[in-house]
């Protein structure tokens, strides 16, 4: 282990040609599923109680089971999507109380990796970061060296925790994904840049996803140990992946819709749109087939645990 006591962050053991299970909709689940308030979509907002931080390693502990019982890695993602300065000041957190709480939710992580992980069932522990502004729309765009210095500080707390790296996820503009992975370098931390796309497959400034992982590499010298796809349905970018290109290597992971809706569709749904678990299971699995590198499952809007429950089923016999 590290001197902070992180356990996996020279050696990722996703780096493999194992299957590693993460967890679903947490926010969609917990609202529409637990009936629990969540403003802003901030998980991370359960954490300043003893009742609410229990409710969220409730909802952690089934997927770590599942991994175990299958005898599947895991990648705990921790709830801090949220948890930086712009969302955090409108729910009244201070630079400091934001600090701790998300030294907190990796604390968190840590309780649940020390109960569940097995020899044959590695957990490794992602600070996770959001966008700044909207997961769906990009509007005023940061410059790369604004998004470095803006993540930044909660890329060094993640830093100093036993977290074993950090991971953007529903990055929809290559500048602000850039920031977070010179960030996460400069304090000698791996990080998983993770884009979001439109149902033509293309990030919401338009890019495609080639040209969005081309040029992350590029202007950070191959920063992000990987990168993934989350918060679209497979219909919307499998025809992008059909190409046998060196760019499609370097995505590892996949945390997709259970819906077809698109981003403007969802952001004005009242209703939750679960889809059908065992054919999203069934969509990953021929993935998988042809993407045989692709190994970090899990699931975004929408899904909750029987989809991973499916993608699990569907995807551990793929070899």
């Amino acid at each position: 282990m590290t001197q902070n006591g992180a356990k996996y962050r020279s050696r990722l053991p996703q780096l493999s040609d194992r299957i590693f299970l993460t967890d679903a909709g947490m926010e969609t689940t917990l609202i529409f599923h637990d009936g629990i308030d969540l403003p802003l979509f901030a998980s991370f907002d359960l954490l300043k109680s003893v009742a609410g931080t229990q409710q969220a390693r409730n909802y952690y502990a089934r997927y770590c089971k599942l991994a175990r019982d299958a005898e599947l890695g895991f990648v705990l993602e921790s709830p801090t999507w949220r948890a930086n300065p712009d969302w955090a000041a409108r729910l009244g957190y201070t630079r400091a109380s934001l600090a701790d709480i998300n030294r907190k939710a990796i604390d968190l992580m840590i309780g649940l990796r020390d109960e569940f992980e097995t020899p044959r069932s590695p957990m490794a522990i992602s600070g996770n970061i959001g966008p700044r502004g909207d997961g769906y729309q990009p509007g005023k765009l940061m410059s790369a060296k604004e998004a470095e210095d803006y993540h930044g500080e909660q890329i060094a707390v993640f830093a100093d925790t036993a977290a074993d790296l950090v991971s953007a996820f529903t990055m929809n503009y290559t500048s602000e994904a850039i920031g977070i992975a010179r960030a996460a370098k400069a304090n000698r931390m791996p990080s998983v840049i993770s884009l979001t796309v439109e149902t033509d497959g293309r990030l919401p400034t338009g890019q495609t996803l080639k040209d969005a992982i081309e040029e992350i590499d590029a202007e950070t010298g191959r920063a992000p140990a990987y990168y993934m796809i989350n918060c679209a349905h497979p219909t919307h970018f499998e025809d992008a992946l059909a190409a046998e290109e060196s760019w499609i290597l370097r995505l590892r992971g996949l945390r997709a819709n259970a819906s077809k809706r698109s981003h403007a569709e969802l952001d004005q749904a009242t209703d939750l749109d679960d889809g059908d678990p065992v054919a999203l299971g069934r969509q990953y699995a021929e993935l998988r087939r042809k993407l045989r590198h692709l190994n970090v499952l899990g699931g975004c809007c929408g899904t909750d645990f029987r989809h991973v429950e499916q993608i699990c089923f569907a995807c551990e016999p793929v070899t």
